[in-house]
């Protein structure tokens, strides 16, 4: 989850790490139902694809953004590595972020995700709407919790350092319809 920080960081590290090396995208395509589709979580890059990044997003079957993007070669850079569903954030102005909604629902491996940048502009029930996971940005701060069977998650932000807060994205499973 973390890609550098303070310590205490080594077991979500760890985690992308496993990710990183547990399937390689030239083998997704022979992948058996029961395999796990890898998410990449990132959110709030304003302008930046760092290389940690990218490496810790190889082999990943698609790129969820949760905005602050700030220039379409954010994304096209991110393209590179996998499928990329994007959402507007506050940052993302002009021409280029004009065709990007500021809210996005898809469902992947049976799974109902819906996209956002802000949390706090969430005006519905996710759960009674069908939704297992909401994806949000904008605080920089990495968060995951569970909320009436709705998983919330904010992979943080992969920018530029705020303050005290990690540069970070994170990761979701999706095996059999079931996320983890």
């Amino acid at each position: 989850f973390i890609i550098s920080g303070s310590s205490g960081t080594a077991s979500w590290s760890a985690c992308c790490l496993a990710l990183l090396h547990a399937g390689r995208r030239s083998d997704r395509h022979m992948r058996m139902p029961s395999s796990p589709i890898r998410i990449g979580l990132i959110s709030d890059t304003h302008n930046i694809v760092r290389p940690a990044a990218k490496l810790a997003l190889a082999g990943v079957d698609r790129i969820l953004h949760a905005g602050d993007i700030c220039g379409r070669d954010v994304l096209d850079e991110l393209e590179t590595v996998a499928p990329v569903t994007a959402v507007r954030g506050n940052n993302d102005r002009g021409a280029w972020a004009k065709s990007i909604q500021v809210t996005e629902a898809v469902e992947i491996g049976g799974v109902s995700i819906y996209i956002l940048h802000d949390l706090s502009e969430l005006d519905f029930d996710p759960r009674a709407a069908g939704f297992s996971v909401v994806i949000s940005g904008h605080s920089h701060r990495p968060a995951m919790r569970e909320s009436d069977g709705v998983l919330f998650v904010n992979p943080g932000s992969a920018g530029p350092r705020r303050f005290s807060l990690p540069v970070s994205l994170g990761f979701i499973e999706i095996i059999n319809g079931n996320v983890r």
